[in-house]
């Protein structure tokens, strides 16, 4: 397994030219906030990830977590990294400095995160799961709850967790049994929630849970969940810890990846109820949670695009040292295989996604900084649906495109990449989770298609195609070095606009075929906004070429870059708009014992 090392220029590089730092370092919000302090935190943050979490990654994957009678304890070092993580204020970069946060945009936040899941996607799991929390009693709790949970939130000196899911519901929270009865200012909890991720651990000495539950007078169905904080330890009213809650970790799961993170079955009220608070109003939990659940979301596109990139480097860093074959038409001398075309091939779609992926990560985290910063109301509200359009793309396509990635970083390795000692295993294991936690890639396609397409009363998504043609009409003008990308990135707008068209006309008369074509339509979205920030990538790059403003080479790399993502990429738009259209009725065609 290679060392990890940060991609700063290339980060710094989205950062300023696609994502528009610039543009909200001058909100109100981040008056504080200079490029100086932006480049000093990328650089201690490539710091600690590298020396401090990179090194863990190995022993995690291979050690994992261990439950011994519910008690969990992570693996080797976890500790101690956990402690430096915290000490450093790591958690707490976006998060307002009143509750004990260091106010930093969330664009900032997201390319440290990138950081932290590169190097370690397994320890990134658990402050993932924190910021979610936070963002969740920052909105909807009480100033009581805030006052005895947020700080220490914040800081990471307490944990938090997101308990949605229960072993007969799924995804259908509308499922779900966990019952809640009202005992004077609390209630009493009982119910038992899978796939909780840091649900137990040693890393903190309180986990304060997040858990959707129903009251016993509540309807059934969506309409009657509501939010409880249900904390591990209970807390005193001078801010000690009291008496351990009931609640308890059944059993941890045995999981193709990620095995340092625990991911738990946890049960409870086994014996009189876990005393619970209710976040908000009640029955409006589902609502609450959906605020955790698009940070997350957002999240593990990211994360999705860290373990991208850690995959692209360590088959980077392999295929520069293995020798092997000879060049074709050339010497016969023997050679690295990274001056094979093939290989190269396979390097430079790794590169490309990964890059394509970073824009549209850090776009989407400036346009959540805008959604909430923004000076003009009116503003606010327009970034806030494109937000709306934009994390389900994140989440979808480049959790998608990230196990991509990592299968051909392990096909780049040849045999031994199916040898878990090169460490190219590990990264598609860890991968294989990203198109699955947090909702699925089919339901995040559906929320896009169904609740921000098909319900789209205002035309919200036709002014964001428009936006995307008038940023495309100013980057096209900037000379033939960009001209091929550009005339790329407008086709693919034309093939969103006649599928969005179509989706619209389908729905009126079948409500099946979109959602059989939701993802799809989402791969034909992500390609479409990727594609557009690629060449205000390209574009950005040639304009200092031009200038002869930084490193000639390194810019030179990113317009070929940006071109082979345009001639070798784009081109699955078309694929995915002609199948859409073309074949969805087929899904439903066959009777279901011919499948």
């Amino acid at each position: 397994m290679s060392d990890y090392f940060a991609p700063l220029n290339d980060i710094q590089f989205t950062l300023d030219h696609v994502a528009g730092l610039g543009r909200i370092l001058e909100l109100e919000s981040f008056g504080d906030i200079d490029d100086d302090l932006v480049s000093a935190i990328l650089n201690e943050s490539s710091k600690f990830t590298s020396e401090v979490l990179a090194p863990l990654n190995r022993i995690g994957d291979e050690h994992g977590s261990v439950c011994n009678d519910g008690d969990v304890t992570t693996p080797p070092g976890w500790k101690q990294a956990y402690q430096q993580f915290i000490e450093n204020g790591w958690n707490g970069l976006a998060f307002d400095p009143a509750h004990g946060g260091q106010g930093l945009p969330w664009l900032v936040a997201t390319a440290v995160q990138e950081m932290w899941h590169s190097a370690n996607m397994s320890f990134g799991l658990c402050p993932l799961l924190t910021q979610g929390a936070i963002r969740a009693l920052e909105l909807h709790g009480s100033e009581d709850l805030q006052a005895i949970y947020m700080e220490r939130l914040v800081s990471g000196e307490w944990a938090g967790t997101m308990n949605l899911t229960e072993a007969h519901a799924g995804s259908d929270l509308a499922a779900i049994r966990t019952r809640a009865v009202a005992e004077g200012d609390h209630y009493r909890l009982s119910g038992q929630k899978i796939f909780i991720t840091y649900g137990e651990h040693d890393l903190t000495e309180n986990i304060i849970h997040f858990v959707l539950g129903r009251c016993t007078d509540s309807p059934d169905g969506v309409k009657g969940i509501s939010l409880f904080i249900v904390p591990k330890f209970l807390v005193c009213e001078d801010g000690s810890l009291g008496e351990r809650n009931d609640l308890r970790c059944v059993s941890l799961e045995h999981k193709l990846g990620i095995h340092a993170s625990p991911t738990a079955v946890m049960s409870y009220g086994d014996n009189d109820g876990a005393v619970a608070y209710m976040v908000g109003e009640k029955n409006k939990g589902l609502e609450y949670m959906f605020t955790m659940m698009n940070l997350a979301r957002h999240a593990v596109g990211v994360e999705g695009l860290a373990v991208a990139e850690r995959a692209y480097q360590q088959a980077r860093d392999y295929a520069s040292q293995r020798v092997q074959g000879s060049v074709v038409g050339g010497s016969k001398d023997r050679v690295a295989i990274i001056r094979h075309p093939d290989v190269r091939r396979m390097l430079m779609t790794m590169k490309s996604l990964v890059q394509a992926m970073r824009c549209l990560a850090y776009y989407t985290s400036g346009v959540f900084d805008l959604s909430q910063a923004h000076p003009d109301a009116e503003s606010r509200d327009e970034f806030a649906a494109d937000l709306g359009l934009l994390i389900p793309l994140v989440k979808g396509w480049c959790a998608e495109m990230s196990n991509e990635v990592a299968y051909l970083g392990v096909q780049v390795h040849g045999g031994m990449g199916f040898i878990e000692e090169t460490g190219a295993a590990q990264y598609l294991r860890d991968a294989r989770i990203t198109p699955i936690y947090e909702g699925t890639t089919g339901i995040q396609a559906n929320d896009l298609i169904g609740r921000k397409i098909l319900r789209d009363e205002n035309g919200h998504v036709l002014r964001f195609m428009a936006k995307i043609q008038d940023s495309l009409n100013n980057v096209s003008a900037q000379g033939d070095s960009v001209a091929e990308i550009c005339q790329t990135a407008e086709a693919g707008l034309q093939e969103l606009r006649n599928v969005t068209d179509w989706v619209l006309e389908a729905g009126a008369s079948d409500a099946s075929l979109p959602a059989a074509a939701s993802v799809g339509y989402l791969h034909v979205f992500s390609l479409t906004v990727a594609g557009w920030l690629m060449a205000v990538y390209a574009a950005q790059a040639s304009e200092l070429l031009i200038a002869g403003e930084g490193d000639q080479s390194e810019l030179s790399a990113r317009l070929v870059n940006a071109k082979f993502f345009a001639t070798h990429i784009m081109p699955r738009l078309k694929a995915h708009a002609d199948a859409l259209v073309r074949s969805s009725a087929l899904v439903m065609e066959l009777s279901e014992d011919l499948i």
